[in-house]
């Protein structure tokens, strides 16, 4: 019993709990050191009753004076607390309401709300306070004789029972006079002596009396039945607290069960800890290191010392070596001395010829003596000016040296990450971060714990993950490591891969393009549409009818089984743009007839489309949606797929607006995606980036079906590229999966 007192203990006065309150944190703290902590920060003080244990609250030790006061009991600190612990003398009613109390809880480390009723919102903790009291009784701590208050001094006995209805203490005696058998008195709860008679439930602390009855699961709080008809729990989970209670109770037994039935896995963990511990305070390996690091450094300093030291003294040499050497020039050419004396013996010589013979090197060092005193200069620079070492650089990689720390979270770029044939997981390191030799990577199904993979020594910032289920949530985390160990995972990142096998197939270039007006890339997966010639030269009939021209684009492939699922964008700056997909037979037929929009086939007055010819119940042979300046068009049922299916229209619909009642209009995403259950003869759009439905309709599936693309004036659009093809050097060879497309074009 004596080793759960660290869990009695109010965390400021650091000593068993007294009449304590349960903080918005769910923490406890006594009543008074509440009340002390707010007054330290600057709140009024509230009006306390004394201590329970205090000698001011025994009846056997209180003064005259007190003597002629009641008793102060425990429904006061009811009270007190729904009286709030702003209020005091002189404050007016009609003043605005009080500033919300801030309670600075220290297990929280910050700052709790209480409210503008402060302690007023707090409710006792009648729980800890029992236990508190069975804790006393079993340990004696601090036990003090409760004296009976009904005995006359100075022969008061000790009080041997408590009346919780009375709330009083009784010796034997007197408990059997004023509780008589046969009286309701008789039928009051017995507890144990005390000094702090609390009341037997909680009651709610804004309505008197109002005992709490119900359990807000939204709030996570505790309402009597006024309180549950306020508006601010309109449309929350209340269940009775009895069945709250019940089922915290078995989820505390239950956990209580499991850690009891693990015991030996604690005292394992206990002893790992102690064992890091004691590793962390030898910590010779690590000192051992700094040592060597260190020795490192000064061994390299004193190399290059002596390096620097041997450089300044070769110059020292060579400087005194030159000014030496013009000092012995300069002494010869004084009077006496040198050069002087053997040219005035030379001049002695009177032979014409001996003396232009001998003379002529005399007369050149001569010439150069001369020059040399009249443009004298030291022949070395003495003052080593050019010596100095510039050491700011080093001095400030010494400063900041330090133990190096292992990398910060890893921020994933969103923009790049995708979940297409395989996953693609791109990242970056912050800038503040040390740099990471490789990094982890994990991966796991959403709702499926023990499964998951990791990728170990990704060199790179990116990752490819494969071998994945499909139409699955998969969440995705990475983390560096460097010398000094793995960092922090990065936040998680949830991707959802795509509901059916991504199918990958180009666009057709045999399909006779404009090519005035359509561009395919050289890899077949990006084509462009400017509008070309023939809509200018149909400008003179713009004001009779409708003179825009569709190009027709279709994937190399035909579907003829399964279901496949693949991935587009459209530029947002696009006019028109239509995606979807169609049986092979029609979109040849559309493809051979003229494409000019004013024809009577794509009149919109004539009332023909390309579904007339089949029965009312049956599919369509397309299905599009349609794109076009930042938007694209969602039908609002089946019924509406006719009209957006064929190429009668010859604008953007806004589906607001009273032309377009069955049809709205939402932002274009990203990526737009295809899933053809060819099956079922359905198609799905979704929103490639998130995997949403956008819109599912019906397609004829009764012969092969091929991707299609209409460009409605200008406009481009990108095949979404495969995960494995990204880091290829080269384009991989096709490999075709279905039944290919075999037809003899014109």
């Amino acid at each position: 019993m004596k080793s759960m007192e660290q869990e009695l203990l109010c965390p400021v006065c650091k000593d068993i709990v007294k009449q304590p309150i349960v903080l918005p944190c769910l923490h406890s703290v006594c009543l008074m050191c509440a009340s002390e902590v707010l007054v330290q920060s600057g709140y009024p003080q509230p009006e306390l009753p004394p201590e329970p244990n205090s000698p001011a609250s025994t009846p056997n030790t209180r003064s005259p004076r007190q003597m002629r006061r009641p008793m102060p009991k425990s429904d006061r600190v009811d009270r007190l607390l729904r009286s709030g612990s702003g209020t005091y003398p002189g404050r007016r009613r009609k003043e605005g309401p009080p500033l919300v109390m801030l309670f600075p809880c220290a297990p929280c480390g910050r700052d709790v709300e209480l409210g503008e009723r402060g302690l007023a919102d707090c409710m006792r903790n009648l729980t800890l306070e029992r236990i508190v009291e069975r804790y006393r009784h079993t340990v004696s701590l601090g036990s003090v004789a409760v004296m009976c208050q009904f005995c006359k001094p100075p022969q008061a006995l000790e009080a041997t029972k408590g009346c919780a209805d009375c709330r009083a203490s009784f010796c034997n005696e007197c408990f059997k006079l004023y509780h008589p058998w046969g009286t309701p008195r008789a039928q009051h709860e017995h507890v144990q002596p005390t000094l702090n008679f609390r009341p037997k439930v909680l009651t709610c602390p804004e309505h008197d009396q109002e005992r709490l009855q119900f359990y807000c699961k939204s709030c996570q709080m505790l309402l009597c039945s006024l309180c549950k008809l306020r508006r601010i729990h309109t449309g929350h989970k209340i269940a009775p607290v009895t069945q709250a209670y019940q089922t915290l109770k078995d989820k505390i037994t239950k956990e209580l069960n499991f850690i009891l039935s693990n015991q030996e896995m604690v005292m394992t963990q206990i002893t790992q800890l102690e064992n890091a511990i004691t590793q962390t305070e030898v910590r010779v390996s690590a000192k051992e290191q700094l040592s060597h690091c260190m020795k490192e450094i000064m061994a390299l300093l004193t190399e290059r010392q002596t390096m620097l030291d041997q450089a300044l003294e070769s110059s020292r040499q060579r400087r005194t070596e030159a000014l030496a050497n013009q000092v012995a020039e300069k002494r010869s050419l004084l009077e006496h001395a040198g050069l002087m004396a053997f040219t005035q013996e030379l001049l002695k010589e009177n032979d014409p010829s001996s003396f232009v013979h001998a003379a002529r090197i005399t007369h050149n060092r001569l010439a150069q003596s001369i020059e040399s005193v009249q443009r004298f200069s030291l022949s070395a620079d003495p003052s080593f000016r050019h010596f100095q070492l510039d050491v700011s650089r080093e001095l400030k990689l010494l400063t900041d040296l330090n133990f190096i720390q292992a990398p910060l979270a890893p921020v994933i770029d969103t923009q790049r990450t995708l979940a297409y044939d395989h996953l693609f997981l791109c990242w970056r390191l912050p800038q503040d971060s040390t740099p990471a030799w490789h990094y982890s990577v994990e991966f796991r199904r959403r709702g499926v714990v023990p499964g998951g993979g990791r990728l170990e020594e990704v060199t790179g910032t990116c990752a490819v993950i494969d071998r994945l289920e499909m139409d699955s949530v998969y969440v995705l985390r990475v983390r560096g490591c460097n010398k000094a160990g793995f960092g922090e995972y990065s936040e998680e990142v949830y991707l959802h891969t795509p509901p059916a096998p991504v199918l990958n197939f180009y666009l057709d270039s045999r399909w006779g393009l404009h090519a005035d007006r359509l561009v395919l890339s050289k890899e077949q997966r990006c084509a462009r549409s400017v509008p070309g010639l023939s809509l200018l030269q149909a400008a003179d009939r713009a004001l009779t009818s409708c003179h825009l021209t569709a190009d027709l684009l279709v994937g190399d492939v035909a579907i003829t089984q399964g279901r496949h699922y693949w991935a587009c964008s459209v530029e947002p700056g696009s006019y028109l743009v239509k995606v979807g997909v169609g049986l092979e037979s029609k979109l040849q037929e559309w493809f051979h007839l003229p494409q000019d929009m004013a024809s009577p086939r794509y009149d919109p007055d004539s009332g023909h489309d390309s579904g007339a010819e089949d029965s009312s119940d049956s599919p369509p042979p397309f299905s599009f949606l349609t794109m076009g300046m930042g938007k694209i068009y969602l039908p609002s049922s089946a019924n509406s797929h006719h009209a957006n299916a064929n190429y009668r229209e010859s604008g953007f619909t806004n589906g607001n607006g009273p032309s377009s009642p069955a049809g709205v209009t939402y932002p274009l995403p990203p990526r737009l995606g295809v899933c053809l259950d060819f099956e079922k003869g359905r198609v799905t759009f979704y929103d490639a980036h998130s995997l949403r439905p956008l819109w599912e309709g019906p397609v004829d599936c009764s012969a092969p079906v091929c991707p299609a693309f209409c460009f409605i004036g200008g406009g481009a659009l990108q095949l979404q590229e495969l995960v494995a093809n990204r880091n290829a050097n080269q384009t991989p060879v096709r490999r075709v999966t279905i039944q290919s497309r075999v037809t003899k074009l014109n």
